[in-house]
């Protein structure tokens, strides 16, 4: 567990991992600056939401009344095949100051999950005679990550006949760097509870809700990069989930599946005071800009889980706009 939080910690600051470099895009004016994060940042954040949402059941068999579980779950949102999330194609055209250092017009750059090294782009001032060039930061993916995770403590009881209420929570992890914490909750109904035969019944059938929220800041006033004060990210990110599912009911080893759609919001505000000194654009910015993502679409997952007693193992497969791998183990009782 306390790898997945490392990790997720590293993703809700992984716009920190650049941001040196989007700190000196502000040397080419704040609405150039604001375009390029915006895109820069988006996949991460849509990939983040999807990792986020999922985990939310691993049965449709409803607990009875005083049930319970517990379990730990990790997920890993994979984008290792999905170019168009790792790159976006940069047109100077679209930007007031920004162009690049080889005199090209448009060419793919990385996003926060990206592996493009070594573009360099410039700003001068209308007479050419100051001049700043930089390189354009890289992504996850140039370290070797190719997921986007997350991980978090959930909890399931039983209430009155095919209810369950769940809650999840990521213990809350600060250091002189970053802040972070996550809670969720969600219910479960079974329908086939109300059937005579549910006892006989090799199926369940029951529909889950889910919402999560997370929110987390990084500071990077002492990167020394950019001149100011009380330089830092903060993130925002809320996800509702609305699935049916579907699962056999056997003693010790059962498969489950479900249908249902995603939406989701992140938003992250780049706040503190820069005072660019360098460049032909040379001010001061305070609370510059505020990136939102909006994410949604159908997701579909296909899973098993072994029950031995009280300690049980589950892991599924989710088929979405990011495919994502989600692993737990469980303790309950009834």
């Amino acid at each position: 567990m306390k790898r997945i939080v490392s990790l997720v910690a590293l993703v809700c600051s992984l716009q920190a991992m650049a941001q040196s470099n989007i700190n000196e895009v502000l040397a080419a004016g704040l609405d150039d600056a604001e375009r390029f994060t915006n895109d820069y940042l988006a996949p991460a954040s849509e990939g983040f939401m999807y990792s986020l949402s999922s985990g939310w059941y691993n049965t449709a068999d409803a607990k009875p009344l005083g049930g319970f579980e517990i379990s730990i779950i990790g997920n890993l949102a994979n984008f290792k095949n999905k170019d168009d999330k790792k790159a976006f194609e940069l047109n100077t055209a679209d930007y007031d100051n920004l162009k690049f250092v080889d005199g090209s017009i448009s060419k793919s750059v990385s996003t926060s999950l990206g592996d493009i090294e070594n573009v360099m782009v410039y700003v001068e001032d209308e007479n050419g005679l100051f001049r700043e060039e930089f390189e354009l930061p890289t992504g996850l993916a140039s370290e070797g990550i190719n997921f986007v995770p997350s991980g978090f403590v959930q909890a399931s009881v039983g209430l009155i006949k095919g209810t369950e209420i769940k809650a999840r929570f990521l213990p809350s992890v600060s250091t002189d760097d970053y802040e972070i914490g996550m809670y969720g909750v969600g219910i479960q109904h079974e329908f086939t509870k109300h059937l005579p035969a549910d006892k006989l019944l090799p199926i369940a059938i029951s529909a889950v809700i889910g919402y999560t929220h997370l929110d987390g800041s990084y500071d990077f006033t002492n990167t020394n990069i950019v001149a100011g004060e009380d330089q830092r990210l903060e993130v925002d990110v809320n996800t509702w989930v609305f699935q049916a599912v579907v699962a056999t009911k056997l003693p010790i080893i059962n498969f489950y599946g479900g249908i249902g759609y995603l939406t989701g919001k992140s938003t992250t505000d780049v706040l503190g005071t820069y005072v660019v000194q360098s460049g032909p654009f040379q001010e001061t910015y305070e609370d510059p800009f505020s990136i939102e993502k909006d994410a949604s679409g159908v997701t579909a997952n296909i899973g098993a889980k072994l029950k031995l007693g009280f300690f049980r193992l589950h892991a599924d497969y989710s088929l979405a706009e990011f495919n994502t791998l989600s692993f737990g183990i469980n303790f309950g009782f009834r």
